[in-house]
């Protein structure tokens, strides 16, 4: 969740400040709704034994929990709702959140869909258009529930077009159903498929599809581990029970994610098996030969290979294998394994992400974290660089061979997503759609700096902001980052950002160690007994906002979710005099005990676990959130955020937390959790939900920056 916040006059929206002698709200004390401390309980690692008194909050399913999470949101809410400007915030974020929003059209069996959102409606709708057409409603999400919070998780159509198969998340959980439906009348065709989890749809032909899912855990279906993913083919007409596995489910080989994808041509089935986040093994099978065998690849899990195309028996693969930046290879299927690999569009300095269209191999190289294109041929002859609108993030460039147009997405930080529409064989772009949005792109500006991490390391970081802005360490900022599992942030433009834009605040985006955006080893530079480094250059990133008098302590928020709520709750724990608010979001807090709910015990690769070694338990000790939260400690003002039906990061880590910081009883900023009810890790949550979310996290930061009232 990104910070933003605004006010409007008659006239126009005004610039929020903080004056020069302003000071931050007044500290006070705080009296928390009782915890409950479990003596009890305790772990011994390596001879070691720690006490877990708040085990019990791990208990999703117990009235206890139930009672506390109750009585936190209470204490919380009381305090937001007395907060002057909340309800103005929550106004504003509607009022420019209300414009319409499409997605790139694509097609099946010669329809266009498309994704539509009028402006505030909780759920995007899914609409279909016959040459030319007037648009209809396709599949509206909205309807699925009362309250929105149903949504819609992916679609995915049979060879002909004429089927379609779409998953549906309830309350934000990962957990999906799936139902099956004749795509010309929308009737429903067989039983819904369930308990479907981390899984696709890939059709074979017009006959069946490949999915994955794990057994039905025991105990809380929330929180229970599930390390064993199973591929399976589910042929129509036939009921789940008989659906036949394809891969996977062997005792005495666990895989917590494996995942089956079929060839455009139908020719090829290949399956992707990890144990964890980062690495994989790859297999393939001829569809088009009845019993044919399984046949590996790539083994071990040293690197990640996948697919991207095949010309008859010529498959194209892209991989890291002995290249951290990417590279596409090909081999011939009858020969497939990766000794017989040939480079096919060689590693480069930068990352490469390649997806194809129209006939064309499109290489998506990320350069300093923006994007650059350029257009290949599958003999690999290079068709030119493709112009961008400009610096910053274009996606898309994908479709089935034999359209002849393709569609992308260019945004930065202060530009509105647009979508092109490219002629790959003319090489022409021209403007599809765009927003019709009160924002003024010209009147901000990006910069990147490239600042010295702890080490000397240079990290990259783009900080926006409204041009002619004053250097003064006095502007409100928001520095948000992820720093984990190969992820890139990207710029990208965000509706609440640009009102915090407006209104004169500062937003910066550190590209820490940890994430994608320089490669395999910039991911691993960030990993296990070399996490560190990720808080490091999230230190230095706010140093380097201070020092260069863009900001001061006590106008510095940081923020950051799921991996980057673990980023924030151990920078301000190694840290807290050095920002005046966080705001950790479901994040990976117990670095203990996170490999022993759902799917967690597959983040080891950047983890590792405490049962590791005695030398990696100390290394997470040392950092854990929920075991650095120190009575005598002046902590920042702290928002906890989670779900209660959050079932990838459970909420017990926010939990505990809450408790163990609330427990240190030395600090006189607010200390509290916000925990929205029927809610998950975030995707589908409702716009609903959102902007109400937003609007009490923007006030919680501006109120303990000491503004009292938004000018």
């Amino acid at each position: 969740m990104k910070i933003k916040t605004i006010i409007e006059t008659a006239a126009a929206a005004v610039i929020l400040t903080a004056c020069g002698n302003e000071k931050p709200a007044k500290e006070m004390s705080f009296k928390y709704p009782e915890t409950k401390k479990d003596s009890t309980v305790s772990d011994t690692f390596f001879g070691k034994v720690l006490s877990d008194p708040y085990r019990w909050l791990e208990d999703d399913r117990s009235k206890e929990t139930e009672d506390w999470v109750k009585r936190q949101n209470e204490f919380t809410f009381d305090y937001l709702k007395k907060i002057p400007y909340r309800e103005t915030i929550k106004d504003r974020l509607s009022k420019l959140w209300n414009f319409e929003k499409l997605s790139a059209p694509f097609f099946e069996g010669g329809i266009k869909y498309f994704y539509k959102n009028d402006g505030l409606q909780n759920q995007s709708v899914l609409y279909a258009q016959k040459n030319g057409e007037e648009a209809k409603i396709f599949l509206d999400p909205n309807t699925f529930s009362k309250d929105g919070t149903t949504s819609l998780g992916s679609i995915d159509f049979s060879k002909d077009g004429k089927i379609a198969a779409y998953a549906i998340s309830e309350g934000g959980s990962d957990w999906r159903k799936v139902i099956v439906i004749n795509a010309e009348t929308k009737t429903i065709m067989e039983d819904t498929l369930v308990d479907i989890k981390f899984s696709g749809v890939s059709w074979k032909e017009n006959e069946g599809f490949y999915y994955s899912s794990y057994d039905k855990p025991k105990g809380s279906e929330l929180s229970a581990k599930t390390d064993q993913h199973k591929l399976y083919y589910h042929k129509l007409g036939t009921k789940q029970k008989d659906d036949v596995l394809i891969f996977g489910g062997t005792a005495e080989q666990k895989r917590r994610y494996i995942g089956g994808s079929v060839t455009e041509d139908g020719k090829y089935l290949f399956i992707s098996a990890a144990v964890s986040t980062s690495g994989n093994e790859l297999y393939m099978k001829d569809l088009s030969k009845p019993n044919s065998p399984t046949v590996q690849l790539i083994k071990g899990y040293q690197s990640d290979s996948y697919v991207l195309d095949n010309v008859g028996s010529k498959l194209y693969i892209v991989t890291n294998l002995n290249a951290p930046n990417q590279k596409i290879v090909t081999a011939d299927a009858t020969k497939p394994s990766s000794e017989n690999w040939k480079d096919f569009i060689g590693e480069k300095e930068f990352v490469l992400a390649p997806s194809t269209g129209s006939g064309y191999i499109f290489a998506h190289y990320m350069v300093d974290a923006t994007s650059k294109v350029e257009q290949y041929d599958y003999e690999g002859k290079l068709i030119r660089k493709i112009e961008l609108p400009g610096i910053g993030t274009a996606d898309g460039f994908s479709a089935k061979k034999e359209e002849k147009d393709i569609y992308y997405s260019y945004t930065n930080y202060n530009t509105p997503r647009s979508i092109y529409k490219l002629n790959p064989a003319q090489g022409k772009s021209e403007i599809y759609w765009s927003p019709k949005i009160d924002f003024k792109s010209g009147d901000y500006e990006s910069k990147q700096v490239f600042y010295a991490s702890k080490d000397g390391t240079k990290i990259p970081m783009i900080i926006t902001y409204k041009k002619g802005i004053k250097l003064d360490g006095k502007n409100p900022t928001i520095l948000y980052a992820y720093g984990g599992f190969n992820v890139s942030l990207t710029p990208a433009f965000s509706t609440p950002n640009a009102v915090w834009l407006e209104m004169g605040g500062i937003y910066a985006v550190a590209n820490l160690r940890g994430g994608g955006e320089y490669g395999k080893k910039w991911h691993d530079a960030g990993t296990q007994m070399k996490k560190q480094n990720v808080f490091d250059d999230f230190i230095a990133a706010a140093e380097y906002l201070i020092k260069e008098k863009y900001t001061s302590s006590d106008f510095l928020a940081i923020n950051g979710g799921s991996n980057g709520g673990l980023l924030v709750g151990a920078t301000m724990t190694q840290r807290p005099e050095l920002m005046k608010v966080a705001i950790p979001e479901v994040g990976v807090l117990d670095m203990l005990r996170y490999h022993t709910f759902t799917a967690g015990a597959g983040w080891a690769y950047d983890y590792g676990t405490a049962e590791d070694s005695k030398e990696m338990f100390e290394y997470l000790l040392k950092y854990s959130p929920v075991h650095n939260a120190k009575s005598g400690v002046k902590y920042p003002a702290t928002l906890i955020t989670t779900g209660d039906h959050d079932d990838r990061v459970v909420p017990a880590h926010s939990f505990k937390f809450a408790a163990a910081l609330q427990a240190s009883g030395s600090s006189v900023n607010p200390l509290m959790i916000r925990i929205e009810t029927n809610a998950g890790h975030g995707a589908g949550t409702p716009v609903s939900k959102i902007i109400e979310a937003e609007a009490d996290v923007f006030a919680f930061i501006l109120y303990n920056f000491g503004i009292k009232k938004l000018k």
